[in-house]
């Protein structure tokens, strides 16, 4: 944005203040591609008995299959020590795995070293997740997902402080204040769209105080954000720029090449296309978006362990998956296109919001609100203390 400068923009930081570090999973096994493979990874672990049972689980110093550890919030998974752990695998739950990657997860605490409940306690359907990704070269892409985002290493900001889209997680104030200066009502997801679109190195936002610029980055927002939620309507492209599988995909495939005189990737002998070069050069934290994909889905695991469960051939659900991704790149390589051309020369700055009293916001703003509407199982079915 040539001959305009943002250091007086206020930071996303203070804008949405509550973050709570990426959950960590301590061991791979409890992720996969598919469902299946994790039912089948569960009923492997469960079969298994003492040293044998403790060597699948790989354990850490946060947890082993003697650690005692209470339910997720919403009641996923059980609560007795692994070590004595039988019956069916708890239903997998999608989750964000890497960005733009949709996965399943194992929803028991006693597999995740750090789960982070705070974020388990306000994920519902209304609730989107934000994630900063710092990039190899310009500013930081916000990527926003309904899914658990199990990635790091920037922090999570829920938009929601409570389950129900209830409490934005907002400076106190500020969509009083930028209602009051703009002349429009703006709401939650209003400032998360422009957010979005807006967010310039070291994740500053610049906020403008002109309506119609706010209104059309706003849009831009939104139509990105429609494309990274993946919750209504599957993004389609006109009908001869979609892609398609041109040549069968092989059962295995094992290499990922692209062809840029003809548009088209290429697994081993498989041909999908039309592939444009946006979406095959589409990158989120330095890595190619489809390079990280295709090795989440190949990648074998190491023999003897639980990883090395998997399909043995490739789904068509993965096809299908992989179709839409390619579409998704190819429409948000070109919104952000147009947000990289938003000028804003009639700032909101921090020093406004400070003397607005919108800055700086108090220290509960930043700690996760009190969430108790529901009784939390500990350990051995004990009651939790919250």
């Amino acid at each position: 944005m040539p001959g305009v400068t943002h250091d007086d923009a206020p930071p996303l930081a203070d804008l949405m203040p509550w973050s709570v570090a990426p959950p960590r999973l301590g061991r791979g096994w409890p992720a996969a591609p598919d469902a299946a493979s994790l039912k089948a990874r569960w009923d492997a672990l469960v079969k298994a008995e003492g040293a044998d049972r403790t060597a699948l689980f790989e354990p850490t110093r946060s947890r082993t299959p003697h650690s005692a550890v209470g339910r997720l919030p919403g009641g996923a998974g059980g609560t007795e020590r692994l070590a004595r752990a039988s019956g069916p695998c708890p239903e997998p739950l999608r989750v964000l795995r890497a960005p733009f990657d949709e996965q399943w997860l194992i929803p028991d605490h006693r597999l995740i070293d750090a789960a982070r409940p705070e974020l388990w306690r306000v994920a519902d359907e209304r609730q989107v997740f934000v994630v900063e990704v710092p990039e190899a070269a310009g500013p930081p892409r916000l990527l926003a997902g309904s899914r658990l985002p199990l990635f790091g290493p920037a922090r999570i900001r829920p938009l929601y402080r409570r389950p129900g889209g209830t409490e934005p997680n907002l400076a106190p104030g500020l969509l009083d204040h930028l209602a009051g200066r703009l002349g429009l009502p703006v709401t939650a997801p209003d400032v998360l769209a422009w957010s979005v679109a807006a967010v310039r190195p070291g994740a500053a936002v610049p906020l403008t105080a002109d309506p119609e610029l706010w209104e059309h980055g706003v849009g831009l927002g939104r139509r990105a954000l429609r494309l990274m939620l993946r919750d209504g309507e599957r993004p389609k492209l006109p009908g001869g720029r979609r892609p398609y599988v041109r040549a069968p995909l092989p059962a295995r495939p094992l290499t990922l090449r692209y062809d840029a005189e003809e548009e088209a990737l290429h697994l081993d002998e498989g041909r999908v296309s039309p592939v444009p070069p946006a979406a095959r050069e589409f990158e989120a934290g330095g890595v190619r978006v489809l390079d990280q994909w295709f090795a989440a889905r190949t990648t074998e695991g190491d023999p003897g362990t639980l990883t090395a469960i998997r399909p043995a051939t490739w789904p068509q659900t993965w096809t299908s998956e992989l179709l839409e991704l390619i579409t998704v790149l190819t429409l948000l390589s070109e919104v952000r296109a147009e947000c990289a051309e938003l000028t804003v020369t009639t700032q909101i700055t921090a020093t406004d919001l400070r003397a607005a009293g919108v800055l700086p916001v108090p220290g509960t703003s930043r700690r996760p609100a009190s969430v108790l509407d529901e009784r939390e199982e500990g350990p051995e079915g004990q009651l939790a203390l919250l």
